[in-house]
């Protein structure tokens, strides 16, 4: 069964590769997102190491001069997919949406490193690529953290790479939709529309997006414009964790500036995810920063918190409030808590579970030594894919596959998961 699945995900990343770039998807998705990438890179390295570092080194080919890394690089025309590069009119030589994602690229990178057959190949494509990760995260922390607190903001959902989680309901009706120019989206033509984010969503997305668009894209005021900044744990945690690896490999490489900056982020991003735990419910919850208060929806996002080096005890309650979750649903990890009355199994970011969520999460707890609950994880994501392919995103009660099939990350992250990739403890 192992290896016919390996080869099974294998020939999905084959499918979707584009040549220097997967797009997640065909159909659905046809360009390069940001974290996609990253992650499925780590299903490459297994047995195309050169392949896995071209698809990074693409990624990183889009930066911005200012830092930052779009969440969208359009290679091609495609008018399959909305909205594409004439919605966004970044203005890169290469079009490029003008929002980021999810830093996943800094523990990708130390983890291709660390397991490299080919170590003089890792060691020169780590040391081109170190510079530009940290002037990424260094972007984070000038532009999405004015003020200092040690965590970010994310100024569009879309950021978060959850579009319609429960977390952003109530911030989002700050965004106005008047003066929304007409649109026609094209992904409930590739997917069933009650699987998708809502239209009045959609509406307030293309909001953001034309204010954004109207500043320039100038990334010194997108922050403070936005009506929609939200301190996510999860991506935080991201953060914090590219940037603790960052360091890592900074000092292995012999780059002790970068290894001392990356290792300054990271400590005070842990100290500062303090101030949005909730003993109440029993992990991380976002913040709305405008307000300053913290957002009660017991999302997945409090939980993919534990893949930062937290401190054991908060790792611990991570673990058993999992352990409750696992008695509500057949399959961890449900993006929404299921007694929630917002939980909706198939719509998306609203209950459904994401391989590569359950990933970052098991691998998070693994190497705090929760060992029992990340093993259900894994076991839980390994019956999906027996159960239900290689979809999206699936039902945790039913295990009905959702969303795009085929999907390029979940298939890296299969590949991941038998090859029992994970951090030990």
């Amino acid at each position: 069964m192992t290896e016919d699945l390996i080869k099974q995900a294998k020939a999905i990343l084959r499918r979707n590769d584009r040549g220097s770039y997967t797009v997640p998807t065909h159909g659905l998705y046809p360009f390069q997102w940001n974290w996609d990438s990253c992650l499925s890179a780590l299903g490459f390295s297994h047995f195309d190491e050169e392949r896995a570092w071209t698809e990074i080194d693409t990624l990183f080919a889009n930066q911005w001069p200012d830092g930052m890394v779009p969440h969208i690089v359009f290679h091609e025309e495609d008018d399959g997919y909305f909205p594409g590069p004439d919605v966004w009119r970044t203005g890169r030589p290469v079009p490029t949406s003008g929002i980021t994602q999810p830093a996943v690229a800094g523990f990708a990178v130390r983890r291709l490193v660390d397991r490299a057959r080919d170590r003089e190949l890792a060691a020169t494509r780590a040391r081109a690529l170190l510079p530009r990760i940290h002037a990424w995260h260094e972007w984070f922390y000038r532009c999405r953290d004015p003020q200092g607190t040690g965590l970010v903001a994310i100024i569009h959902p879309w950021e978060s790479g959850r579009d319609n989680s429960v977390d952003w309901d109530d911030v989002f009706d700050r965004v106005p939709t008047d003066g929304v120019e007409p649109f026609n989206r094209r992904d409930t033509q590739h997917a069933n529309p009650s699987h998708r984010p809502t239209q009045a969503q959609y509406e307030r997305y293309i909001w953001l997006v034309q204010r954004f668009r109207s500043l320039g894209w100038d990334n010194t005021k997108l922050h403070d414009a936005s009506p929609f900044q939200v301190v996510d744990p999860g991506f935080n945690a991201i953060l914090i964790r590219s940037s603790s690896d960052l360091a890592d490999l900074a000092e292995q490489l012999d780059v002790p500036e970068i290894a001392a900056q990356s290792r300054g982020h990271a400590a005070r991003g842990v100290a500062a995810m303090e101030t949005l735990w909730s003993d109440g419910i029993g992990q991380y919850l976002c913040q709305d920063r405008t307000t300053g208060t913290l957002i009660k929806s017991p999302s997945i996002a409090g939980l993919l918190a534990g893949f930062a080096p937290i401190p054991a005890p908060r790792a611990k309650a991570i673990a058993e409030r999992l352990t409750t979750l696992g008695g509500q649903v057949d399959h961890l990890v449900p993006s929404h808590d299921p007694g929630a009355r917002e939980f909706d199994s198939l719509r998306y970011w609203r209950g459904p579970v994401w391989l590569i969520v359950n990933y970052m999460i098991a691998d998070g707890l693994m190497r705090s030594g929760e060992a029992a609950i990340a093993q259900r994880i894994i076991n839980d994501s390994l019956r999906l894919i027996e159960r239900s392919g290689f979809a999206e995103y699936y039902d945790p009660h039913t295990a009905e596959p959702c969303g795009g099939d085929q999907f390029t990350w979940t298939a890296a992250i299969v590949i991941e998961l038998l090859s029992q990739e994970l951090t030990p403890a």
